[in-house]
């Protein structure tokens, strides 16, 4: 059975040296009697990084109404969502009446200023989006991760569309176009069916123009696609059996998807 704290260290991609100098101080501290704060948006690694770093203890969260006595009955805590703590004073003297130890995890607004107060240590772990050096190793683990789900040996030579990958909510949309991207290239025309209607059915209504308003479905698509393939107007009216002037308005119609 593998720990969990290897299993941490495993799952943590660190190319970049912000999360470089975090995984150093997340190792350094494993042994040292000291609370933590790490800051930052989902899907940095916050989790990950604090698993490490206490492999044993629970997960809590700072709107839990048992947080005292969670406090109270371990010896160490990892608190999620703890800018959600509303009486920070109490907290600090809980902490040090029982000499308990805690890695809390915070978002990465202004707001927990008085939050950090009681810790020696704070790491800071940057969106995604700042450190550009993290996303193809991240992009290669979810890939392999894709290829197992799908029964699959993980394909090297598979190529991700790198313009395409959402970073928005850093490792989550990250994990989420990446899965996509590797769908859409196994996905046969029954299945594209099949998706297609429960999409529709989804947002299925009565409010007239139903066509029209979902034709964006099969044509954006298709332009987008004949657009790489062909690269010119006059070849991808010929191509699509459309005069180029209908080809144009067709595009000018959907711009803002294009």
């Amino acid at each position: 059975m593998v720990a969990a704290q290897d299993v941490a260290a495993i799952n943590f991609i660190a190319a970049s040296k912000p999360l470089k100098e975090a995984l150093k101080s997340a190792n350094l501290l494993k042994s040292l009697p000291l609370n933590t704060l790490i800051i930052g948006q989902p899907g940095t690694g916050r989790h990950t990084l604090a698993t490490l770093m206490m492999s044993d203890a629970p997960l809590v969260h700072g709107d839990d109404p048992m947080l005292d006595q969670l406090i109270e009955s371990n010896e160490q805590l990892i608190i999620d969502r703890f800018e959600r703590i509303e009486n920070i004073p109490k907290l600090i003297q809980l902490l040090k009446k029982h000499n308990r130890r805690i890695v809390a995890i915070a978002d990465d607004s202004s707001s927990h200023v008085q939050a950090m107060l009681p810790f020696g240590v704070r790491i800071v772990l940057p969106p995604l989006a700042a450190r550009p050096e993290d996303i193809p190793l991240l992009v290669r683990r979810f890939l392999d991760e894709t290829a197992l789900l799908f029964g699959e040996e993980p394909d090297e030579g598979f190529e991700i569309d790198m313009k395409r990958l959402d970073l928005s909510q850093n490792a989550f949309s990250l994990r989420k176009s990446v899965f996509l991207q590797y769908f859409a290239n196994k996905v046969e025309e029954g299945e594209l069916m099949t998706l297609v209607e429960a999409y529709l059915s989804r947002h299925m209504d009565d409010q007239g123009d139903l066509y029209r308003r979902h034709l964006s479905l099969y044509e954006v698509p298709l332009i987008r696609a004949g657009t790489k393939r062909f690269k010119s107007q006059l070849k991808m009216s010929q191509a699509f059996g459309l005069n180029r002037n209908t080809l144009r308005k067709k595009i000018n119609e959907w711009k803002d998807y294009l």
